[in-house]
């Protein structure tokens, strides 16, 4: 608008000079051209609103009896070669089309180069995003593709006639690339040929750099003479300017000796590290060399330089990210060189001097004239560890109880230790007072809460112990120990659903415990849920797939649940793992009997015989077993054994009786004479045994009826076969060793509870065995 006025003005200027004869001519005289109320009337303008925004009227329109300048209100932007009868539209308000812009052309070389080469970026950089998720696969793969359109990329330079122009950049990135995946792969042949490519392409500048890349893959493969000759070509190939690359190369060249057990070549590389630029890893490796090779005295001296090798915390420091605090950094070198401290005092302490405890002391003596002075203490605690595991418990008790008169911190440790050595002992007084001795130096001490817990614990107060487990877990709420002792406090005071919670807990925090499951598994069988139990236990043997008890247990589930092929299949591998499980075995045997396979009985009842010589039963077991099956001849062999080692079992003289009485055998009048001996003998021990117990007072222990002629008392409770075992003829009455440790009182039959025999069972017994018509005890009956 500023231009389309000082054109009018121009205008103006010149009229006013044609007349400059009468200076005051036409002042009042009207032009309707400057009248804005005058446009309703103005036909011009109209028919340019009427047709579309920015049209001018036609140049015919005489306003004034003048025509308007064109070139007064030429609009910006206008181009004399738009098409006739098109619309000048700056607004974008016309409905019509906009004109086409002039776009470039893809089909030209050098749009097609740069569309390529933005395609292979974007794949080197999906490759190593890819990586950087984990996703190994995607990542060789995005690696491959960029390789391809690189190399049609070189393809269309050189057909375009640009061969002299090739991105070297590129072509380097992408073989690098592809070679690195390749070895995150494992794919270490693909990647040494990718690394030899570019290392023998001599365009690429500093390529080799990369032969310890492939060291590290040899290395990896463990083929250790090609890494130290790749590593020396590397070393080679880098300048001495490179100072802290060139003692990366060196450290790796030490450890591959190390791998192939030239400890003096080993030793070489360190030592020359120690002197030009010592550092932490490098003097630990040294003190291993030397204690690998047996010197005491360098053993000495590389330790002596370990500990005063500087941390270098404020030379490194300008190398940190402005972003990244050094409160963060420091913790983590000084943590790790105090690892190294005291992983080297333990191994050489028992080494350099005559006995541990004076090499301990000397290392001690070291570390407390270095800048690591806090680390004596705990040395002497490790000390005293050592004599633990030592079985010394008198000189490790010694040792913790010098530190009573320490700082809090030593003395809470030193005591914590203590508690935990007599809890050990079962001394539950002593652990008490150093537990309290432990909380009193620390009250935030969760070991310390821990232990006077336990020895709460032990003394069933449940309740309380349960608190300071609680008060534990608030001072370290990830105290694993605490977490875990209090389940179990809870699961002893039958509140269930919280030691659920509890090891529901446990378990987010310790994934793979193996302890942890057998507990939930437990509990959900205890809250009468078999089904959660079976998948806990599932999970178990997916972590410790051989665990008899686990895999035993599962049988048992299964059992209860009525599946007995799932259940035989665990019992069954329960036993190939553990074959001296006394329960198992009687499992199988009875199994194979309730399924009329008593030949595949006897294997599982004459290993129950060799575990319990002195059991009489699992040899009747055998004997039954054979008799079933129809082999009689062996039946009496196997009696007649029975009979030698136990003379006064009745059972056995019955059988003998009868077997010889069928097979007409002369030894029939020798074992029916014996069977009546025995039978007095049984009565007259009978009757004493009653005249005890009516003298004894009622809260004397019983001290068990007559054994059915075994020299060895027994009660009947204690042997009282399950329902399968009693189902085999010969097998009603109990027997025991001549040990009580060998009957646990706590069993619970693996087949649940007995069940009623079937009568075509006992059918069968009545047929076969002349001895059913004798009265029998009342313990002896089925139950």
């Amino acid at each position: 608008m500023q231009f389309i006025k000082s054109k009018t003005c121009e205008m103006e200027h010149v009229h006013l000079a044609a007349e400059e004869d009468d200076l005051y001519s036409g002042y009042n005289d009207y032009n309707p051209t400057f009248d804005s109320e005058e446009l309703d009337n103005d036909a011009g303008f109209q028919q340019a609103v009427r047709t579309s925004h920015g049209r001018r009227p036609p140049v015919s329109v005489i306003t004034d009896g003048a025509a308007r300048p064109m070139t007064a209100v030429r609009a910006a932007g206008y181009s004399s070669a738009m098409t006739r009868g098109s619309t000048f539209d700056p607004l974008g308000q016309s409905k019509g089309p906009a004109p086409p812009l002039e776009g470039k052309s893809e089909d030209t070389p050098d749009e097609k180069v740069k569309i390529l080469e933005k395609k292979v970026n974007d794949l080197i950089e999906e490759s190593c995003l890819a990586h950087g998720h984990g996703d190994l696969q995607l990542s060789l793969d995005r690696a491959k593709e960029a390789g391809r359109k690189e190399r049609a990329l070189v393809r269309q330079r050189e057909q375009s006639g640009n061969a002299d122009h090739i991105n070297l950049d590129l072509t380097y990135s992408v073989l690098f690339n592809l070679a690195t995946q390749y070895a995150n792969n494992d794919m270490y042949a693909e990647a040494l040929n990718t690394y030899q490519v570019i290392v023998k392409n001599k365009m690429f500048s500093n390529a080799g750099r990369l032969k310890v890349n492939m060291a590290n893959i040899h290395f990896k493969q463990k083929n250790y003479p090609k890494a130290i000759k790749l590593y020396r070509m590397a070393l080679d190939q880098i300048s001495n300017s490179h100072k802290e690359m060139r003692i990366k190369i060196m450290q790796n060249i030490g450890v591959v000796f190390i791998r192939m057990g030239q400890y003096s070549d080993a030793i070489t590389s360190f030592e020359h590290i120690m002197s030009e630029c010592p550092n932490i890893k490098t003097g630990f490796n040294l003190i291993l060399c030397y204690y690998a090779i047996g010197d005491r005295e360098r053993m000495k001296k590389a330790f002596q330089k370990l500990i005063c090798v500087p941390l270098g915390i404020d030379e490194e420091d300008k190398y940190i990210p402005p972003n990244v605090s050094t409160s963060i950094l420091h913790p983590h070198y000084k943590a790790l060189a105090e690892k190294f401290i005291m992983t080297s005092a333990k191994l050489i302490a028992p080494a350099i001097e005559a006995t541990f405890a004076a090499g301990f002391d000397w290392c001690v003596d070291m570390v407390k004239s270095s800048q690591y002075v806090e680390l004596a203490n705990d040395l002497e605690i490790n000390k005293a560890i050592t004599y633990l595991r030592q079985r010394d418990f008198n000189q490790a008790v010694e040792t913790l109880k010098t530190f009573e008169k320490k700082d809090s911190r030593v003395k809470s440790a030193a005591a914590t230790n203590l508690s935990f050595l007599y809890f050990l002992e079962k001394d539950y007084d002593q652990a008490d007072r150093y537990a309290d001795l432990a909380m009193t130096a620390d009250r935030y001490n969760p070991a310390a809460l821990i232990n006077k817990g336990n020895t709460v614990f032990v003394k069933k107060d449940y309740e309380k112990a349960a608190e300071f487990y609680k008060e534990a877990l608030r001072n370290d709420s990830s105290c694993t120990e605490a977490l875990y002792n209090l389940g179990l406090t809870y699961k002893r005071l039958g509140r269930l659903e919280e030691s659920l919670d509890c090891f529901l807990k446990l378990h987010a925090i310790l994934r793979n415990s193996s302890q942890v499951m057998w507990q939930l598994a437990n509990l959900f069988e205890m809250l009468e849920d078999p089904h959660q139990a079976i998948e806990w236990l599932m999970q178990l043997i997916t972590v410790t797939p051989t665990d008899p008890q686990v895999l035993a247990k599962l049988g048992e589930l299964y059992d209860s649940e009525g599946d007995k092929s799932q259940a035989f299949q665990y019992y069954q591998e329960s036993f190939r793992y553990f074959p001296s499980n006394i329960d198992v075995i009687e499992w199988l045997g009875a199994y194979y009997i309730d399924t009329q396979f008593c030949e595949k009985a006897i294997q599982y009842f004459e290993r129950a015989t060799l575990i319990q010589p002195t059991q009489v039963k699992w040899q009747l077991m055998v004997a039954s077993c054979y008799r079933r099956s129809g082999n009689y001849q062996k039946a009496l062999e196997t009696y007649k054994d029975i009979h030698r080692k136990f003379p006064e079992n009745v059972e056995c003289l019955r059988f003998l009786v009868r077997l010889c009485t069928d097979m007409g055998m002369k030894e029939v009048q020798d074992y029916a004479t014996k069977l009546k001996k025995v039978e007095k003998m049984k009565e007259i021990r009978e009757q004493r045994v009653k005249s005890a117990r009516e003298g004894s007072a009622r809260g004397t222990r019983r001290e068990g009826s007559a054994s059915s002629g075994d020299s060895h008392g027994t009660s009947a409770k204690g042997e009282r076969l399950s329902a399968k075992m009693r189902a085999l003829p010969g097998s009603n009455e109990p027997y025991e060793a001549s040990s009580q440790r060998d009957i646990d009182a706590s069993y619970v039959d693996p087949l649940g509870a007995p069940m009623e025999r079937p009568k075509t069972a006992a059918k069968k017994r009545n047929e076969e065995d002349e001895f059913a018509d004798e009265e029998l005890g009342d313990d002896l009956l089925p139950e």
